[in-house]
């Protein structure tokens, strides 16, 4: 092979400051054969297709997501990667009884707006992967949602870059505190499943930098994920696995990024990727050719790929295996499932977002008898399509395999999660009457509805990876049934368990509307006790609920109606200004805005001060005004910058107070969010002047305003 590459991007050998992994990885990696090397550079997909398994995998290697050999003689262990982004996934229910705890939406996750939680989360996913043999989790699934119909938002997090920056990390050092590797993903812009493998998502780069960029690198910098995983599309003309503005110079040089870069299953299409910085082929035997086998030995042999380039991927990734500490497990730890249940539930409880109450909720006790309406409302709760859905304890309720076009037609199924809203509402209101109906036809329900006091009507919309949603609407009727029900009974309730915002036109003729997503293997109890006032609602929009999608950067779908295998290209023209940020710079009100949610007791914010300099920091008091404990989430926004509007998150923190218990709160902004990226000087730029902040219910409801002055200022890559 050649000569050193000659890209400081690249060199992660050991330098003085050089860490235990750096030196591990370069000492293992220099007495590493050529076959060794080329073997940890590509994984292989274990699964078994049409009866025949991958040969080249060992016989105890169980079905997953992939599989790198191990080097035995130094102490270098096999990797063993599974899906797990909601929870370790069993593809195909391959491994047969292999269960695990299946969380909620990755919105659920996001709506919680608690830190605290994500770590919990990402720590029960890790311990129970290395409980089955699995040191490489495919999770931290963090793309800022661009469009409310791209079909893959509920696994995502927000549309905000500190939001899902703070999460993503959060669940990546839990996670990797029980010796696992983590991820982010997938980057970047991968926020459209019709025809990705083919779409070119055209951004301007500053803008780039200022969103979908920021959040990975702000979460890199928290968490130092040991891998991140490229996306199946293309960016400003190249694809991102093979793109070298983004993998070299941006993750690996502008962030510093140490660990590798895998790309995702089927995403690779050439060899010359790992001149770009690609460091391994995921899945290689799916694609066209095992690019990193005999195609890139061939190329070294030609002196096209430096022998520094191939010895960087190796060290990258023997690096990341003892950062984490894969490469130094010992038994494997007790799983306790009824405690990550409880995680399960408290996660779903706190991400639940009550949308409306005209006072019906919480559910009287002196209710005599409901309606419940809905698909399998008496079986379970529906989860999310695609590599995310697991298989909980207990296994799946009910399976509806729906199909359609393309390759992930196999993937796009509903399953429903053994969490019985019927059955815990029987349970917690045991001496109240209830009635069961399927919501097959909208008049059935009605006259069920109107023989009760309450009806609680549940509706669902499946989204999954590879297909995108035509509209918001939901499907099958259900916005009719929703009508006729309302219709036939004032006191009507409806839980919306959905990945996306919906349209519900409904919305002011029934009392209460209650967001759940998609909540997990405990979500039936979750919904029941916000239903009944055994937890008070606390949850917060992480995405804006637009009023049409003719307010959207892209009223159509970009795509729709094109055959599978069509390539075409979204222009983002939104830039930075994606969500709220848009709402606000149209000047247009959304039918929810971020950060938007109700509980059943009331906040009052007082007494804020707003300083500057460096950066804007914001104090305020918060005070629980009414007469039951409750959960406020502090929002801190920007609203111009030196003379230019400009809407921001700047920083958030969920407080929970009993009646009348007040807490002071700060907080300080990463001084990136109220900046613009020069392309120019490569930096950050903060202008000098004014900068006006206020603290909102929502981002687009301000309480307190106040203002400061920020020094101008260079600062950072």
């Amino acid at each position: 092979m050649g000569g050193p590459i000659g890209m400081t991007a690249f060199d992660v050998a050991p330098s003085p400051g050089a860490t235990p992994a750096d030196r591990w990885a370069s000492e293992i990696e220099s007495e590493l054969t050529d076959e060794e090397r080329f073997g940890l550079i590509s994984s292989l997909m274990v699964v078994v297709f049409g009866g025949q398994r991958e040969p080249r995998v060992p016989d105890e290697v169980p079905q997953c997501a992939g599989y790198v050999p191990g080097v035995a003689r130094l102490g270098v262990p096999p990797l063993l990667i599974t899906d797990a982004g909601l929870g370790v996934t069993n593809p195909g229910g391959g491994r047969v009884g292999d269960t695990a705890t299946a969380l909620p939406a990755g919105l659920g996750i996001g709506a919680t707006f608690n830190p605290a939680l994500a770590r919990q989360g990402g720590a029960l996913v890790g311990r129970e992967a290395r409980a089955k043999g699995f040191n490489v989790l495919c999770g931290g699934g963090m793309n800022l949602v661009r469009d409310p119909r791209h079909g893959r938002n509920f696994e995502y997090l927000s549309e905000d870059p500190w939001l899902s920056a703070v999460l993503a990390s959060e669940s990546v050092i839990g996670t990797q505190a029980e010796g696992v590797v983590s991820m982010v993903k997938h980057f970047a812009l991968n926020s459209h499943e019709t025809n990705k493998f083919w779409m070119d998502a055209i951004i301007d780069p500053a803008a780039h930098r200022e969103s979908d960029l920021l959040a990975f690198q702000i979460a890199i910098e928290r968490a130092e994920p040991g891998a991140v995983m490229g996306a199946y599309n293309k960016v400003n003309g190249e694809y991102c696995c093979g793109n070298g503005p983004l993998l070299r110079d941006v993750l690996k040089g502008a962030f510093g990024f140490r660990g590798w870069v895998m790309s995702d299953w089927m995403a690779v299409h050439d060899w010359t990727y790992a001149l770009a910085g690609l460091d391994q082929h995921s899945g290689a035997q799916l694609d066209a050719e095992e690019w990193f086998d005999r195609p890139l030995r061939d190329a070294c042999e030609r002196g096209d790929v430096p022998s520094e380039r191939i010895a960087d991927m190796v060290r990258r990734i023997l690096r990341s295996m003892h950062a984490v500490g894969v490469n130094r497990w010992d038994d494997a730890p007790d799983v306790d499932l009824a405690v990550h249940d409880a995680a399960a539930l408290e996660v779903a409880r706190q991400g639940m977002v009550l949308l409306e109450n005209d006072g019906l909720l919480p559910l009287p006790a002196e209710v005599a008898s409901v309606a419940v309406i809905g698909r399998h409302a008496d079986r379970g709760v529906l989860a999310g399509g695609g590599s995310s859905q697991g298989i909980p304890p207990g296994g799946i309720a009910v399976k509806v395999p729906l199909g359609g076009d393309g390759m992930l037609s196999a993937v796009r199924t509903e399953a429903w999660f053994p969490s019985s809203p019927l059955h815990e509402l029987q349970a917690a209101r045991p001496n109240t009457s209830f009635r069961f109906d399927p919501g097959i036809y909208p008049a059935d329900a009605a006259e069920v509805a109107r023989r009760c006091d309450v009806a609680v009507v549940f509706v669902s919309k499946l989204e999954s990876e590879g297909y995108d949603s035509p509209d918001l609407s939901l499907p099958l009727g259900q916005d009719a049934l929703v009508e006729a029900v309302a219709s036939a009974n004032p006191n009507t309730v409806v839980v919306l368990e959905t990945g996306n915002p919906t349209s519900m036109p409904w919305r002011h003729e029934v009392s209460a509307v209650l967001q759940a997503w998609y909540p997990g293997q405990a979500g039936g109890r979750a919904i029941v006790e916000v239903l009944t006032g055994a937890v008070n609602p606390s949850g917060r929009l992480p995405i804006t609920f637009p009023a049409s999608t003719d307010d959207l950067p892209r009223p159509h779908l970009a795509g729709f109606g094109d055959p599978f295998g069509t390539p075409h290209s979204i222009e983002y023209h939104e830039g930075a200004e994606v969500g709220y940020r848009w709402f606000a710079a149209q000047g247009v009100r959304p039918m929810y805005a971020f950060g938007f949610g109700r509980s059943y007791t009331a906040f009052e914010h007082e007494d804020l001060v707003v300083d500057g300099g460096d950066t804007i920091a914001a104090s305020v008091t918060v005070t629980n005004t009414g007469d039951r404990a409750g959960a406020d989430v502090v929002q801190v926004y920007l609203d111009h910058a030196a003379g230019e509007p400009r809407r921001r998150l700047l920083g958030f923190e969920r407080v929970e107070l009993d009646p009348g218990e007040s807490r002071r709160v700060t907080i300080v902004a990463d001084r990136r969010l109220a900046a613009r990226f020069d392309l120019d000087s490569g930096q950050w730029f903060l202008a000098g002047g004014d900068y006006g902040v206020f603290v909102g219910t929502d981002a687009e409801t301000p309480v307190l305003r106040g203002s400061a002055t920020v020094t101008e200022q260079r600062f950072g890559r």
